[in-house]
């Protein structure tokens, strides 16, 4: 079993991929983004920042309050994907601003038996620690994808890394 100086590093680690990475830059890309932008996207076959922020609000609701702190599951995963705006990106950040507080909640009361347990969440398989894990890299994969459309839409970098020396051995 694992002990709590473990599960006390492992959140700590989460918390700051999801919140301090992760949030930040989507909050960013979203803020660069005129409201018309923020509802862009290429072609049918590919989604616009908007329906990514839904789409990261709703797996984490569904993966990590519902699958790993027991809330209810009310998740419609298609309506993420089928809205076109114009809902606003003020609302977007609230949305996002909310989630995060209520992840941040939900990883305070987890104990070393939830890292272990299993939990099955969209027919998957899983663990608290594979739970955790899948939002962190799931939430980097679509905030890459956001900034990607803000480069492309912009033609300006996101700067996430401004004011840091990269090459600092």
């Amino acid at each position: 079993m694992l002990d709590q100086s473990f599960l006390q590093l492992f959140t700590t680690e989460i918390k700051r991929r999801l919140f301090e990475e992760s949030q930040v830059r989507l909050e960013r890309c979203l803020n660069e983004l005129s409201e018309a932008d923020i509802w862009w996207r290429p072609n049918e076959n590919s989604n616009s920042v908007g329906n990514l922020v839904l789409h990261l609000c709703g797996n984490a609701r569904q993966w990590i309050l519902a699958g790993l702190g027991g809330a209810a599951d009310q998740r419609k995963r298609q309506a993420e994907f089928d809205e076109r705006g114009p809902v606003s990106r003020a609302e977007l950040i609230k949305k996002v601003q909310q989630l995060m507080s209520e992840i941040d909640a939900t990883l305070d009361q987890l104990t070393p038996a939830d890292i272990e347990r299993p939990i099955v969440v969209q027919g998957f398989n899983e663990t608290g620690m594979s739970i955790l894990i899948h939002v962190v890299e799931h939430f980097s994969y679509h905030v890459g994808q956001m900034a990607y459309i803000v480069k492309a839409r912009l033609d300006k970098q996101t700067n996430f890394y401004g004011g840091i020396n990269l090459n600092n051995e």
